[in-house]
């Protein structure tokens, strides 16, 4: 058996510089088009901001700070299989804080569009409100004044159970 000269050992074509140049060309076609892709979805499911200018932020940081860790608050929450989160707030005394006004933000740990303010009723020294949330992870971002005025801004992880 003679092979016929130019021709792969199986009888198909040869492998030729073109062949190859469209194969290196292909796969990093491939892996830049998944790079982009990955990024896009990266920047537009959450934008990775805390604070629009961290750097006026930071002035006032370290006195927020101490006067928030003055009231002596306690939070505490739970979101129970009824679909009610309850969010219980104590001053340095263990009576209920002496709130003037509260904003509760819910959302996912990894993007904002399943952000929502809750509103919340006080009865009793609890905070309830009721919502529907998925299984996972998700955030409380919980921003409180004091009768006095003074900012109370915290944030807890919380998991809820399928």
């Amino acid at each position: 058996m003679s092979n016929v000269q130019g021709r792969a050992p199986d009888g198909g074509r040869p492998l030729t510089g073109r062949k190859v140049l469209a194969i290196v060309v292909s796969a990093f076609a491939l892996i830049i088009g998944v790079n982009v892709y990955m990024a896009f979805q990266a920047v537009s499911t959450f934008p990775g901001l805390e604070v629009k200018n961290s750097y006026v932020a930071s002035q006032t940081f370290d006195a927020d700070r101490a006067a928030q860790e003055s009231l002596g608050w306690q939070v505490t929450h739970e979101y129970g299989a009824d679909g009610v989160l309850s969010l219980v707030m104590r001053d340095a005394q263990g009576l209920p804080a002496p709130v003037k006004s509260l904003s509760v933000i819910v959302g996912r740990t990894t993007y904002a569009r399943d952000d929502r303010v809750l509103d919340l009723v006080y009865t009793g020294g609890i905070y309830t409100a009721k919502l529907d949330l998925e299984p996972g992870n998700w955030l409380l971002h919980l921003d409180a004044t004091s009768a006095d005025g003074i900012a109370f801004r915290q944030r807890y992880d919380m998991f809820v159970n399928g």
